[in-house]
């Protein structure tokens, strides 16, 4: 249903509520907050009228088989029974052909392209976003009558505008003028359209263009350079049919691998073997608050962060996906909180859609066949595993991980707009800044390691493209592209500062969070 016609829509305020809870404020809602705000009295001084406006999301969460967790035991049986792909070609739509001769159009789902238009409201676009699922990204066009993609709106737009109202990290290219309109707007729930914001956001990656007559060896080159999607038109015009991800295509070919023996052939190989990880990690600790992981994301320009313990363990996962759970005012403490209690929200919220606990399994080893570790890529709908190895004896950890899901906050009751409906939004009770939640307690603790390295769907791509005798480019340089363009978009603390007239209060500390885990490959 198109976003502007769907009768859901009400005047919504989602990402606007963190920016106007963000604003209030001793000094009244006209002053600009510092960039470090303390964000447990925001929470605690936001008017009635504002606390108990609803977010779409809370009430409307997809309760997706895809989720990025599996159950235990589905866990153990994944390491157990490694799976290796259909089994039977003869049942596989493409069997007896060549991947390379099969065309994008063949393998592109045209009901997952969703779009918006340049004036539709930046709260539209994030319901859409958070409620639509795979691929995680919604298209821009100029209008309604047509098909062609202008822009894009995805989860890495999604936090940078959360880091926007938020002040955390304010745009390089725009004017403090600009800015402060923008945070005035937002404060004030006025709707912000797509056209006046986007610009500040930034684009950290080129968009892709094939047509839907390529091959897949195109597509295949262009993801093993490191592109994360493809925007797919019609021959010789500019009208979309579809959008295919690095996931979509890695899930094609694990689903039809028994067809393509060149590929199949890569299954049994160790990481070890294939040598295709990397050991340039960047991580963040446990016990660092969530606003870090979020501005590490954003300024390092990649979709996720394993989250240690003090010993380099692996202890949880936070990707960029997890922002939907951060667009309500009840949500803007966790911002502060540490990043071991945001994956407890996580957890919690997944087990409130499934009825069920929820491990994570984003990690594999260096003697994990690739069919395993492709196997989770899959069933986690992950971009990345991480490397371990066996967990540092100095951890402390459980033999037996439970986790009690958050308790519910005493929160007024939500409403969406002027409907009565009520609406539960996920359990968990926003921890300060000095609560730690014990890297031990957390579900898949023990399951883990010791971080030493990371693969990734660019890694997978790669290899495949290689091992065909394709010459995609050194996906480092784009990765190196992407960062500087991402770090070179965030002002420096002292600008933030000068918008509210107050001095400097020093930028956050990044040290602790980042993780360079190098070394020789072996």
């Amino acid at each position: 249903m198109d976003a502007q016609h769907d009768p859901l829509k009400k005047s919504l305020r989602l990402p606007n509520q963190v920016a106007a809870a963000a604003a209030v404020s001793n000094d009244g809602p006209g002053k600009l907050q510092s960039p470090r705000m303390d964000l447990r009295s925001v929470s605690g001084a936001s008017s009635p009228s504002v606390s108990q406006r609803s977010s779409f999301i809370e009430g409307r969460m997809p309760h997706s088989p895809n989720s990025r967790n599996v159950s235990h035991q589905a866990l153990q049986d994944l390491i157990n029974n490694p799976p290796v792909g259909l089994q039977d070609p003869e049942d596989a739509k493409f069997a007896g052909r060549d991947w390379r001769t099969i065309k994008l159009g063949e393998i592109i789902a045209t009901e997952e392209t969703r779009f918006v238009q340049v004036d539709t409201s930046v709260e539209e676009a994030t319901r859409i976003l958070t409620t639509s699922g795979a691929p995680n990204v919604v298209l821009i066009r100029p209008d309604r009558d047509t098909r062609d993609a202008v822009g894009a709106f995805d989860y890495d737009d999604l936090i940078a505008y959360l880091l926007l109202v938020t002040e955390l990290a304010l745009p390089a290219n725009a004017s403090n003028e600009e800015i402060a309109d923008v945070l005035k707007r937002a404060r004030a729930n006025q709707s912000i359209p797509l056209t006046d914001i986007k610009y500040l956001l930034g684009r950290k990656e080129a968009p892709a263009f094939l047509d839907h007559t390529a091959t897949l060896t195109k597509a295949v080159e262009i993801f093993g350079s490191g592109f994360h999607r493809i925007i797919v038109r019609k021959q010789g015009t500019t009208e979309v049919v579809g959008v295919v991800s690095q996931l979509r295509l890695v899930r094609f070919f694990w689903e039809n691998v028994k067809s393509f023996g060149v590929l199949d052939a890569l299954n049994a190989k160790t990481l070890r073997d294939l040598d295709i990880h990397s050991h340039h990690v960047v991580s963040i600790n446990g016990d660092q608050p969530l606003k870090e992981a979020l501005l590490l994301m954003h300024t390092q320009g990649i979709t996720s962060l394993p989250v240690l313990d003090n010993h380099k363990n692996v202890i949880g996962n936070i990707s960029h996906v997890d922002a939907k759970l951060l667009t309500t005012t009840a949500a803007l403490p966790l911002l502060q909180s540490p990043c071991t209690h945001f994956i407890t929200v996580i957890l919690s919220e997944r087990g409130m859609n499934d009825g069920k606990d929820s491990y994570p399994v984003f990690h594999v080893n260096s003697f994990s066949t690739l069919a395993h570790t492709v196997a989770k890529l899959v069933a986690t709908r992950s971009h990345r595993m991480w490397i371990v190895e066996a967990p540092s004896p100095h951890s402390s950890v459980p033999p037996s991980p439970s986790l009690k899901p958050a308790s519910i906050s005493s929160l007024p009751p939500l409403s969406l707009g002027g409907q009565n409906t009520h609406h539960n939004g996920p359990p968990y009770t926003p921890a300060g800044p000095g609560v730690s939640i014990p890297a031990s307690s957390l579900p898949g603790a023990t399951l883990s390691g010791h971080l030493t390295g990371v693969i990734s769907l660019t890694d997978v791509l790669n290899l495949y493209a290689r091992a065909s005798g394709l010459s995609p480019r050194d996906p480092e340089e784009t990765r190196r592209r992407r960062r500087t363009s991402s770090s070179s978009s965030v002002r420096s603390s002292s600008v933030r500062a000068s918008l509210d007239g107050n001095p400097p209060r020093g930028s956050v500390d990044l040290g602790r969070s980042v993780g360079d885990l190098r070394g020789v490959k072996k």
